[in-house]
């Protein structure tokens, strides 16, 4: 019997209000977060509510000061000081990494990124244009790449981006157009979580699976304000140790807990903030069998680890 392999999938939906979440049709993020659990974050009072300073937040695991992402132009940013996680597994750790996203900022040198500086592989799709249409047709083709590296290479860490919640509420307001997307949104998860269970290596690995937005909404679609629909974000957590919902997690324990569910040791010197919220192996709790979020499974076994 093979070494068993731990692999970690983050899919970042962007500008996802929690009361949507919770009101729409998502079986597949429901199906997770039975597994594993829901969680609200509420975006701290120093950090804009943009995307750019929260998925900074998100990655990095530090605080706007330190990475110093302010807005959606990243210009004067710490990110080589303070990098993102698959960048820090792929430099550090020798880990392979991937992701996946059209937002330009997070995979090419505009408005001062990339974000993600060095990930060992990456698929970045342009939308055609600022509307909700061609953002839809870019997450389309996003998942459909991711689906092919997640089906057949073996990345210990992977980020997939999602952006056509967030364009959507912008043009149309928080209404059925926006739930809509929301709901695709959920079908693009469910496939990206096919592809991890069709995988040959799939019985000798634990999956973590985090799906995370950034920020919500105003009714009318906006956000950068200090709104509890703009600050309210969520975190959807399911895999090894992660069985029930611990203390108020904030954007910055994400890398931390992605770090530890691949059994990387973090360094003081890289003074992340966040702090992770679950163990695997001796520390806390697992999940034995299967990937969570797959409805053919039996119940999870909790195991005393």
């Amino acid at each position: 019997m093979p070494d068993t392999a731990h692999r970690v999938l983050v899919v970042g939906i962007d500008g996802v209000r929690l009361d949507t979440l919770r009101r729409v049709h998502t079986p597949h993020l429901d199906v997770l977060a039975a597994d594993g659990f829901l969680a609200p974050i509420e975006v701290d009072d120093r950090t804009p509510t943009m995307s750019g300073p929260c998925w900074a937040t998100i990655v990095t695991g530090v605080g706007v000061e330190k990475h110093g992402v302010w807005s959606n132009d990243f210009t004067g940013h710490r990110l080589d000081a303070f990098p993102d996680f698959v960048t820090r597994l792929a430099r550090q750790n020798g880990r392979r990494t991937f992701v996946a996203a059209g937002w330009q900022p997070l995979m090419q040198v505009r408005d001062g990124g990339p974000l993600f500086r060095a990930p060992s592989r990456t698929a970045y799709v342009s939308p055609a244009e600022d509307t909700p249409e061609a953002w839809e047709s870019c997450d389309e083709q996003i998942t459909e790449e991711a689906v092919r590296v997640l089906a057949a290479d073996d990345m210990d860490a992977s980020f997939v981006y999602l952006g056509a919640p967030d364009e959507t509420a912008h043009f149309l307001g928080c209404g059925d157009a926006y739930e809509a997307a929301v709901e695709r949104a959920d079908a693009r998860v469910g496939r990206l979580l096919d592809a991890v269970r069709s995988r040959p290596a799939h019985d000798s690995e634990r999956w973590t699976v985090l799906v995370v937005t950034d920020h919500g909404h105003v009714d009318t679609g906006g956000h950068g304000g200090r709104s509890p629909q703009e600050r309210t974000a969520w975190l959807i957590a399911a895999g090894p140790g992660l069985c029930s919902a611990p203390p108020p997690i904030r954007h910055v324990d994400i890398a931390a807990q992605i770090f530890v569910s691949l059994g990387c040791e973090t360094d003081p010197h890289w003074t992340l903030d966040g702090r992770p919220f679950a163990g695997i192996g001796t520390a806390g709790l697992r999940v034995s069998e299967g990937i969570p979020g797959d409805p053919h499974a039996q119940p999870p076994v909790v195991i005393v680890g």
